[in-house]
């Protein structure tokens, strides 16, 4: 028997960025969106627990217990006294290491499917409390929609979205290693004063509306200059997504990825072929949201 769920892509349409706390994370005002690109993730009962993977850039997805789909298993069965032997394939269709939660949704993924295949009927607050153990995006692939993220992102408020935003992601060659961006993030700001991050009420507006001028005029990223300082060649993958049309761009969460708002499908489409005639950039992905979360096929 096995169960396959499908789980979305997020973008950071705001990532505000507090100081660093005394535990080394940081306390953040992170407004997910979830957008319709997917991995699928397939537990199949199995001998003992092991993970493959296929797909777009599968090669770079770790295959041993660090994998959080791997993890997730792991919690669920410690917590229902069972063992964890299941096969997790995971489809692979999210950009690695490109700031668009493709781990955490894995994990999201496997760990809805396990308690499928299981029968463990853990309650919706288990579920997200193993998620934010596993990740502080993994409660928001688990979700999916929109949502304002606090805390160190973990902890969720479902946000209404009035609309269809479209999408073009530009990835990079390479990844950008989550912490090395906070660290960046933490000596650009050494010294000054760093204000509690807050979700804009602009953006929420403008998100509740199905705006997407108002949406694209509000777009921010905290970890953005971090980002740019670490892979400077990202300003030249932004400043052609502008000049191709698009309304607004911003790395996606801590990057390398590229975030594009368009208008509409047709826009998407003629940002996506300038960004591949571009030379800056490895990929090129449209897509729309919101998407839904972790759901069973």
């Amino acid at each position: 028997m096995s169960v396959t769920v499908r789980v979305p892509a997020k973008v950071n349409v705001q990532l505000a960025v507090g100081a660093v706390r005394s535990d080394g994370f940081h306390d953040l005002a992170n407004v997910f969106l979830a957008v319709g690109l997917y991995d699928e993730v397939t537990v199949t009962e199995a001998d003992e627990l092991r993970v493959t993977c296929a797909g777009h850039d599968a090669g770079q997805v770790p295959l041993d217990r660090t994998n959080l789909a791997a993890r997730a298993a792991l919690v669920l069965a410690e917590r229902h006294g069972r063992r964890p032997d299941v096969h997790i394939h995971i489809a692979k269709d999210i950009p690695v290491a490109g700031g668009m939660a493709g781990g955490s949704a894995d994990g999201a993924g496997a760990l809805a499917a396990c308690d499928a295949l299981w029968g463990t009927n853990a309650s919706s607050d288990e579920l997200l409390d193993i998620c934010a153990e596993l990740g502080s995006d993994v409660p928001f692939s688990l979700v999916g929609g929109a949502a304002l993220g606090t805390g160190r992102g973990e902890k969720l408020r479902p946000l209404e979205v009035g609309g269809t935003f479209h999408w073009v992601f530009a990835m990079a060659d390479g990844g950008l290693s989550t912490p090395a961006v906070f660290r960046e993030f933490d000596r650009l700001g050494e010294g000054t004063d760093i204000p509690e991050p807050v979700a804009s009420e602009d953006l929420l507006a403008a998100l509740e509306k199905g705006d997407t001028a108002a949406l694209a005029a509000a777009l921010t990223n905290d970890l953005q200059p971090a980002a740019l300082s670490l892979r400077p060649s990202l300003a030249d993958t932004l400043a052609a997504g502008r000049a191709a049309g698009a309304l607004a761009g911003l790395v996606s969460g801590s990057g390398p990825t590229t975030a594009f708002l368009v208008a509409d499908a047709e826009s998407a489409g003629t940002v996506a072929r300038a960004l591949r005639e571009s030379g800056t950039c490895r990929a090129v992905r449209v897509a729309a949201g919101p998407a839904p979360g972790a759901t069973v096929l």
